[in-house]
């Protein structure tokens, strides 16, 4: 039975993936689901988030709604950013030869 706890440490370390150094130089199709909807989470909660603010009638209530809801923006926004900016370093396929 000690036997087998001592290879326990040994085989865990084997099961446990390497970390990339650098991201990948295309994007997968699955990790572009998770991309267009993590977009859309972002912006359908931006939205919500301002419309009850608009609705609130307590200052405070509504002042943290607007947070919620910028914070929402900004992270849609840093995410297209970072897509368009990796999109614009793309070269088109048809003039790669």
């Amino acid at each position: 039975m000690q036997q087998q706890n001592m290879n326990m440490p040994n085989m865990n370390m084997q099961n446990q993936q390497m970390t990339m150094q650098q991201p990948p130089g295309i994007v997968s199709t699955k990790d572009s689901l998770y991309l267009t909807d993590m977009m859309s989470w972002n912006l359908l909660s931006a939205k919500k988030a301002h419309f009850f603010a608009a609705q609130c009638q307590d200052p405070e209530l509504k002042a943290e709604a607007e947070k919620c809801g910028q914070m929402h923006q900004r992270h849609y926004q840093q995410l297209l950013q970072h897509l368009g900016i990796h999109a614009s370093q793309q070269q088109p396929l048809n003039n790669m030869q």
